[in-house]
């Protein structure tokens, strides 16, 4: 049995539950998913790198708690990829970035795609986090929800055909696979299954991709290269 943590930052109690149910329902005979709380939060108005950069200290003590329960791998939830590159030198079990997995299974389907994001005020960094993994030149484009992370649920109609109106139009543009860049659009809010059916192109999101390939690369006794990300002697106890 392969186990694999999912870190969920704080969140309105029905919040909270309502992602880590959906965690848990990935769990297989073969994997099983378990929960490590974050102390800190993703879920305000107007995030910024600022925030996102304050907060890696807190999901880098939960890789480090899901090492010592004896998880074989750890999944931070969100696709802003929240401290994942200090916890790939902080723990010796595969540290697995939703986005970036996302990226690569996307690669698997298509070659060129389509992400819809939460509000444009964040088209710029999640460009970036794009780039970062050098990615750009396969996207066809940004589609924009329109909404905040705090407002999604109360406007979840909206959301859903905002989606799917933003979805299509990337795929007129050319796109062969659609990413949301948003875990709480899809799969939190819209069913993976149901919008690949009505989009006709694959949908790559990031619960099933991250979680499955942590459990992929336990399975085969792989981990993040020291070459690469050296081993941290900070927190060592």
């Amino acid at each position: 049995m392969i186990r694999v943590a999912f870190c969920i930052g704080g969140y309105p109690p029905e919040e909270f539950k309502r992602r880590a149910d959906l965690a848990l329902s990935y769990s297989t005979p073969e994997v099983q998913v378990g929960i490590i709380n974050v102390e800190a939060s993703p879920y305000f108005y107007g995030i910024t790198p600022a925030e996102i950069q304050l907060v890696a200290p807190a999901f880098i003590d939960a890789y480090r708690r899901a090492e010592k329960e004896g998880y074989d791998a750890v999944v931070p939830l969100g696709m802003l990829d929240l401290g994942v590159d200090g916890g790939r030198s902080a723990v010796d079990i595969p540290v697995i970035a939703p986005m970036e997995a996302c990226l690569h299974v996307a690669a698997l389907l298509g070659d060129r795609f389509g992400l819809v994001i939460y509000h444009e005020n964040l088209l710029a960094f999640n460009r970036a986090i794009v780039r970062r993994y050098g990615m750009e030149d396969r996207i066809v484009g940004f589609g924009v929800c329109g909404f905040d992370l705090p407002d999604l649920a109360a406007h979840r109609d909206e959301v859903v055909q905002n989606f799917v109106n933003e979805a299509r139009r990337l795929i007129e543009l050319g796109a062969e696979v659609i990413i949301p860049m948003g875990i709480s659009q899809c799969p939190v809010h819209i069913d993976p299954k149901g919008l690949q059916q009505q989009l006709g192109v694959p949908v790559v999101e990031g619960f099933g991709a991250p979680i499955r390939m942590a459990a992929l690369l336990a399975s085969l006794g792989l981990k993040q290269s020291r070459v690469r990300w050296s081993k941290s002697g900070m927190g060592r106890k």
